[in-house]
């Protein structure tokens, strides 16, 4: 059997339901199992919404294994919680759960896992023919189906339609916001909307300047982002276009070398200065020197 991981390893995560609720129970067992480093989340079961943790997934070192005190602390379902350990596995890292038998360091743990994934695979799959039988026996008593106030164009039924589906997108985008506002926050009102799509999109996100510029205006609206960053962009000259890009990737991204902005602009399809598809350090450092003198990136943001 593997030895156990070492105990600054081990990464605990806290859920409650509510502020009202308290943590410390949960933090004080996770203590107890040798968690030196313990994340604490106040969010519903049933939400989507889990910025700590999706942070959290996203930091994780390989080698370092994420604790929980039960199940129901971590995953809305067993899907979820199937896809948290992918997720872990993909950063290799690993999980336990201290009172279920989850421990994907040891072999009964992973047995464990795979009979719950055996499970929810059965459980999507009768889902799919319950659904799939209930449609057909809908049509055969001539009843469509979907909601019959939005087919009507019920104005009450839409509202809450819409409401619905609001409310879902705004959970999806906290779960994923600290991977594009910081870098939105240093970008406008300073760079296009266009522009900052486009250097986010280079980092492997999807954006259109349209839907980043409407997901900004409804955290603004929810007073999670700052008004500032819905102000209109200063004109710029056709010829200044590169170099306010060259200056906008280095500010979003201040670690990034001069080699690194070089390759991020060759995946951006960017022509160099002198029209090649192909960029040097000398090339990006030269338009950062100029965005400099400028003024367009503060001091100590150019890259090295």
């Amino acid at each position: 059997m593997p030895p156990s991981p070492l105990k600054s390893n081990l990464i605990g995560y806290a859920r409650v339901s509510t502020e009202d609720q308290a943590t410390d129970p949960q933090t004080d067992e996770l203590r107890a199992a040798g968690c030196l480093v313990i994340h604490q989340e106040f969010a519903s079961g049933a939400s989507r919404s889990r910025p700590v943790l999706a942070s959290l997934l996203r930091s994780i070192q390989p080698g370092e294994t994420l604790v929980v005190v039960r199940l129901d602390r971590l995953a809305r379902s067993v899907k979820h919680l199937l896809e948290v350990i992918e997720q872990l596995e993909a950063r290799g890292a690993h999980f336990r759960s201290l009172r279920d038998p989850i421990d994907t360091t040891t072999p009964q743990g992973m047995f464990s896992l795979q009979v719950l994934g055996a499970v929810a695979q059965l459980e999507r799959s009768l889902i799919a023919e319950r659904t799939k039988a209930g449609i057909k026996a809908a049509a055969r008593r001539g009843k469509l189906p979907g909601n019959p106030g939005l087919r009507a164009r019920d104005p009450i039924a839409i509202r809450k339609a819409a409401a619905g589906w609001s409310r879902a997108h705004l959970e999806e985008v906290l779960e994923t916001l600290d991977t594009w506002l910081p870098t939105v926050r240093r970008l406008r009102p300073q760079h296009t909307w266009d522009d900052v799509a486009r250097i986010l999109n280079a980092s492997g996100q999807s954006w259109t300047a349209e839907r980043l510029r409407r997901t900004t205006k409804r955290l603004v609206k929810e007073g999670l982002a700052e008004k500032a960053l819905l102000s209109k962009s200063p004109p710029r000259l056709p010829s200044e276009r590169l170099l306010t890009l060259v200056a906008g990737i280095a500010i979003a991204a201040p670690e990034l070398t001069l080699r690194d902005i070089a390759a991020q602009l060759e995946r951006m399809r960017e022509r160099a200065p002198r029209g090649g598809s192909r960029w040097s350090a000398s090339s990006v450092k030269s338009l950062l020197d100029r965005a400099n003198r400028l003024g367009l990136i503060a001091k100590g943001e150019a890259a090295s």
